[in-house]
C-alpha cells in the first residue's frame, strides 16, 4: 500500500512537473491591419502607412521562451513585409521578414502570418516595415521579459515604458525615396524628429503634440529607447537627470550611468531612470548626431516631458544638448559598454575564428546609365550615388528570396564570391581620397559570403572617405555579435588587436562604425539560412551597402532549415 502511495505522489508531481513546463511559455497572437490613414502634424494633415491605426504601432510583449504568431493584413497600397529586428529567428529563418532576401512581398490586398519562437534573449527589440521606406511609420515596440518565474538581473522597476524616437517628413515617405532613386542624388531630409510619434513643442502647432511621462517621486522607471528613426543617430537626454545603461539591442550590460545616451537607427538602450530630483517637470529630448561634414540633415530636436506627480505646474528644465558633431561624446558612450556575465544568457566570446573578413564600407558612385547631367544622374560627377561593402555596391533579386534560392538549390540568383578583403588597399580615411575618380566607383551584383555551420566568423569594419565620411550603423540579421573594439583611423592589426576585449564585450546587433575608423566584431554562425548585413541608414540600404551571410545547413536535422510555410508570398 505504502508503495502504491509512493507511485501515485511520484505520478501527480511529474505530471505537475510537466504541466508547469507546458504553460511556462505562451503563445502570443496579435492581429496587423496595415493600411493608409490620414493625420495632423506640424499644421498639416499627411497620409502615412500605420499598423492598426497609430503611431508607433501596437507594443509587443512576449516572455522568453514564448511563440509569437503576427498576422499581418496588407490594406495599403503598397508592398509590405515586416521584420522583427534583433530576434535570433533560430531555425524560423522564412519569418525573419526583409524584401527578396528571406520571403517575396505581402502584396496588396494580401496577408501572411508570421510564427517563430522568441528564446534566448531578454530585453528590447522592436519590429518594423522592411519595404522601401515605409518603416518610417510602420514600427513598434517588441519586449522580451523574462520567462515566468524568472527575474531582470537589476532590481525590478516600478514601471516600463517604451520610448521610440523617430523621424517625420511632411511628405509621403515613399515618394521621398522614389524621387531620390529617380534623381541618382540624397533623398530630402526629415521636417522633424518624435518621441512615441510626437514632435514637441519645438515645431510648428505641436505644443499639444507634446509626450509626456508623469513619474512618482523615488520610483525607479525601466524606459526601453528604440530609434526607429531612418537616418539618424540621436542623443538622448533628461534634464538634471542621470540614466543607467542595463541593456542594450536585448543583451544585459554591466550597469553604466550616463548623462547621455545615443542610439543609432535600428539600436536600442534599457536605462533606468530614478525620479530623485526636486518634484517639477523636465525635458527629454533627442536631437542628431550628424557626423559627415558638409552633407546637410535634419538639425531640429524633439523633446517630450516627464512630470512628477503632484509638482506645480512650471516650465519645464531642459537639458543642456550636445553638439550635433559632438563623436567624442558619442564614442565614449559606445565604447564604455560592456557585457553582464553574469546574464542569463552570457556566453564568452569564441577564441578561434574560421573566417577572417575585412569589410570596407562607404558611399560611392555607379555610372550613369544616360547623359551625364540628366535628372537621373544627379550625383556627383555627373554620376548616380551607389553604397558598397569591399566595392561590391548590392542588388536584390526581384523574382525569388535568397533564402528559397538557397533552400532549394536556385542558381543565378546570388554569386558566393563576395570578397574577404577589399579589391584595393588604399587610406581609407584619407579625406584626400574623397573624390578619387580611381577608387570611387563601384558597380552592382548581388554577391554573398558563404560560411559553413557553427564556424566563427570575425568581421573588422572599415570606414572610408569616399564621398564624405560619416558614423554608418551596421546590422546583422539573425545574430548577435560581440564588440571586440573600436577606434579612429586605419584599423592596424599590429596594434589594434592588442584592444581586443575578450571577457566581457558588449553583445549587439546593431553597430555604430565610428566615423573615420573601425569596428570588429566576432559570431558564431548557428543558424542555416541566408541572413542579410546592411546600413540601416535607410538612405543607404537601396544605394548597396549591404551583403548577406549564407549559412549552410548542420550536420543533424535539429539545425537544418526547415521547409517554407505553404502560404509564404510568391512573388
Amino acid at each position: 500500500m505504502g508503495h502504491q502511495v509512493f507511485l501515485f505522489a511520484w505520478t501527480v508531481i511529474a505530471l505537475l512537473a510537466s504541466c508547469s513546463s507546458l504553460v511556462s511559455a505562451d503563445v502570443v497572437e496579435h492581429s496587423f491591419h496595415v493600411q493608409n490613414r490620414t493625420i495632423t502634424r506640424l499644421c498639416r494633415r499627411q497620409v502615412i502607412t500605420a499598423v492598426n491605426g497609430s503611431l508607433p504601432g501596437p507594443t509587443i510583449r512576449v516572455n522568453e521562451g514564448d511563440t509569437l504568431v503576427v498576422h499581418v493584413f496588407n490594406l495599403s497600397p503598397y508592398n509590405l513585409t515586416i521584420h522583427w529586428h534583433g530576434v535570433f529567428q533560430l531555425l524560423s529563418g522564412w519569418a525573419d521578414g526583409p524584401e527578396f532576401a528571406t520571403q517575396c512581398p505581402i502584396r496588396p490586398g494580401h496577408s501572411y502570418t508570421y510564427k517563430f519562437k522568441v528564446t534566448g534573449q531578454e530585453g528590447t527589440l522592436w519590429w518594423h516595415a522592411h519595404v522601401s521606406w515605409l518603416r518610417a511609420t510602420v514600427h513598434g515596440a517588441l519586449i522580451i521579459r523574462p520567462k515566468k518565474g524568472h527575474s531582470y538581473p537589476f532590481p525590478k522597476p516600478y514601471r516600463e515604458v517604451p520610448i521610440l524616437l523617430g523621424e517625420w517628413w511632411n511628405a509621403n515617405v515613399v515618394d521621398v525615396e522614389n524621387e531620390g532613386l529617380a534623381s541618382g542624388a540624397a533623398p530630402n531630409n526629415s521636417d522633424a524628429y518624435t518621441i512615441n510619434g510626437w514632435p514637441g513643442d519645438l515645431y510648428p502647432c505641436s505644443v499639444n503634440q507634446t509626450y509626456k511621462l508623469t513619474v512618482k517621486y523615488g520610483k525607479t522607471y525601466l524606459l526601453r529607447i528604440i530609434n526607429a528613426a531612418l537616418n539618424n543617430q540621436l542623443f538622448f537626454k533628461i534634464a538634471n537627470h542621470k540614466m543607467k545603461v542595463v541593456a542594450v539591442d536585448a543583451a544585459y550590460t554591466d550597469p553604466y550611468i550616463t548623462d547621455v545616451v545615443i542610439t543609432g537607427p535600428g539600436q536600442t538602450s534599457d536605462i533606468l531612470l530614478t525620479a530623485d530630483q526636486t518634484p517639477a517637470s523636465y525635458y527629454m529630448t533627442a536631437n542628431p548626431y550628424a557626423s559627415a561634414a558638409g552633407v546637410p540633415f535634419d538639425n531640429t530636436t524633439t523633446r517630450g516631458i516627464i512630470m512628477y506627480e503632484g509638482a506645480i505646474s512650471s516650465t519645464p528644465i531642459m537639458p543642456i544638448l550636445p553638439a550635433f558633431n559632438d563623436t567624442p561624446t558619442a564614442h565614449k558612450f559606445f565604447t564604455n559598454l560592456t557585457g553582464l556575465v553574469t546574464g542569463p544568457f552570457w556566453n564568452p566570446p569564441p577564441r578561434k575564428v574560421d573566417e577572417h573578413m575585412f569589410i570596407t564600407i562607404g558611399l560611392g558612385l555607379t555610372a550613369c546609365n544616360g547623359r551625364p547631367g540628366n535628372a537621373t544622374c544627379a550625383g556627383p560627377n555627373g554620376q548616380r550615388f551607389a553604397a558598397s561593402m569591399n566595392n561590391a555596391s548590392f542588388q536584390f533579386p526581384d523574382n525569388i528570396s535568397m533564402l528559397e534560392a538557397f533552400f532549394y538549390n536556385v542558381g543565378g540568383i546570388y554569386t558566393t564570391d563576395f570578397p574577404d578583403q577589399p579589391p584595393l588597399k588604399f587610406d581609407y580615411t584619407n579625406p584626400n581620397n574623397s573624390n578619387n575618380a580611381n577608387i570611387i566607383m563601384t558597380t552592382k551584383s548581388t554577391k554573398v559570403k558563404k560560411i559553413k555551420f557553427n564556424a566563427t566568423v570575425e568581421i573588422v569594419f572599415q570606414n572610408t572617405a569616399l564621398i564624405g565620411i560619416e558614423n554608418h550603423p551596421i546590422h546583422l540579421h539573425g545574430f548577435n555579435f560581440y564588440v571586440l573594439a573600436q577606434g579612429f583611423g586605419n584599423y592596424n592589426p599590429a596594434v589594434d588587436r592588442k584592444k581586443f576585449n575578450l571577457l566581457n564585450p558588449q553583445e549587439r546587433n546593431t553597430i555604430g562604425v565610428p566615423v573615420g575608423g573601425w569596428a570588429v566584431i566576432r559570431f558564431r554562425a548557428n543558424n542555416p539560412g541566408v541572413w542579410l548585413m546592411h546600413c540601416h541608414l535607410d538612405v543607404h540600404l537601396p544605394w548597396g551597402l549591404a551583403t548577406s551571410f549564407v549559412v549552410e545547413n548542420g550536420p543533424t536535422p535539429s539545425t537544418k532549415l526547415p521547409p517554407p510555410p505553404p502560404d509564404l508570398p510568391k512573388c
